[in-house]
């Protein structure tokens, strides 16, 4: 399948197919104050609708060949721990490939996020997907924001996403990603 990572690895996690992580696992994301509003799904009344759509789009995705978030799980425990993966999204009338990344609570803070970001940013650029690769962030969201500038990446701009959904591009380009990693 285009652009998902299962099986890739870092040196705590490996990526794992989406369908691996349970809605039960998943759920616990949405039971804490404004993450549906942090990934726009705040529209939708409970928990439960938030983590059925956040599948199905999900699904989707995968079926229509724009990538996709795969499950994270911590090699040591076998545990889950979160999402990442590279998604195709609409911007500004072009696609533009981007890192994607949401962790369970219990594991936020532990440098999970950015070791999956990182791992992606690099499969995107060694396997020629993109020259321009984005992170699209809820302006209000600092936590992600932190991670996006850890894996190199620059303000690009700040604009609403699909019209209606306030945002911080983060990018980085090839030739950003060369040099870094020759330091």
């Amino acid at each position: 399948m285009a652009y998902l990572l299962t099986d890739e690895e870092t040196q705590r996690l490996i990526f794992r197919s989406i369908e691996d992580i349970s809605f039960e696992q998943w759920l616990p994301f949405f039971h804490i104050a404004n993450n549906a509003r942090m990934v726009a799904l705040d529209h939708l009344e409970t928990p439960e609708a938030q983590c059925r759509f956040w599948f199905e789009r999900a699904h989707k995705r995968i079926n229509d060949g724009l990538g996709g978030l795969n499950a994270l799980y911590e090699k040591e425990s076998g545990q889950p721990v979160g999402q990442c993966g590279l998604l195709v999204q609409p911007l500004h009338g072009k696609q533009e490939l981007e890192v994607g990344y949401s962790l369970l609570p219990a594991h936020w803070g532990k440098g999970y996020a950015i070791e999956a970001a990182r791992k992606a940013r690099d499969i995107a650029f060694e396997r020629n997907y993109t020259d321009t690769l984005i992170s699209i962030i809820h302006v209000d969201n600092e936590p992600s924001k932190k991670v996006a500038r850890k894996n190199g990446m620059s303000l690009w701009e700040t604009t609403l996403f699909r019209d209606i959904f306030p945002v911080d591009i983060f990018s980085i380009d090839r030739e950003t990603w060369k040099r870094e990693a020759e330091i």
